[in-house]
C-alpha cells in the first residue's frame, strides 16, 4: 500500500510566472498564482508561487528561488537533478515551436533518436520524446 499520492512536481526558478507562461505554450493549461487566476485582484506579478494546470487536470508548480543557479546537462560532476519527458507527436514540429518559445538545445543533433533534450528559459533540461 502506498504511503502517499504524488501531489504536484515543482521547479524552483527567478521567475515563476515567466516559466508558468512558458510551460502553458508548450503544454497547453491555465496559470494561476498563490492569489488566485491571473485575472483576480492582488499583484500576481509578485507571486512566489505559480501553479499550471494542465488539460487533464494535472499541475505544474513554480516557485521563487533567490539565487537560482540552473542545473549545467550534462555535468560529470554534478547531477542534473530532475528532467520532464514530455511526449510529442511531431519532434520537429515541437522542437521548432519549444525554441521560438525561448528553449535552447542541449542535445538534440541525433535526428535518429526518438528524443531530443533542451533547457526551459530557467535552465531545466527537459526531453521531447516521440516514443
Amino acid at each position: 500500500m502506498a504511503l502517499a499520492k504524488l501531489g504536484v512536481v515543482v521547479l524552483d526558478c527567478p521567475d515563476p510566472r515567466a516559466l508558468a507562461e512558458f510551460y502553458a505554450e508548450v503544454l497547453g493549461g491555465t496559470v494561476e498564482s498563490e492569489e488566485g487566476n491571473a485575472g483576480d485582484a492582488g499583484d500576481a506579478e509578485d507571486a512566489n508561487w505559480v501553479d499550471l494546470v494542465v488539460p487533464d487536470g494535472r499541475s505544474l508548480a513554480f516557485q521563487a528561488a533567490p539565487g537560482y543557479v540552473a542545473p549545467r546537462w550534462p555535468a560529470p560532476e554534478g547531477s542534473q537533478q530532475f528532467h520532464l519527458d514530455l511526449t510529442v507527436d511531431d519532434l520537429d514540429a515541437a522542437e521548432k515551436g519549444v525554441l521560438a518559445l525561448g528553449a535552447r538545445p542541449l542535445d538534440a543533433e541525433d535526428r535518429s533518436r526518438g528524443w531530443r533534450v533542451y533547457a526551459d528559459p530557467a535552465g531545466h533540461p527537459f526531453c521531447l520524446c516521440a516514443c
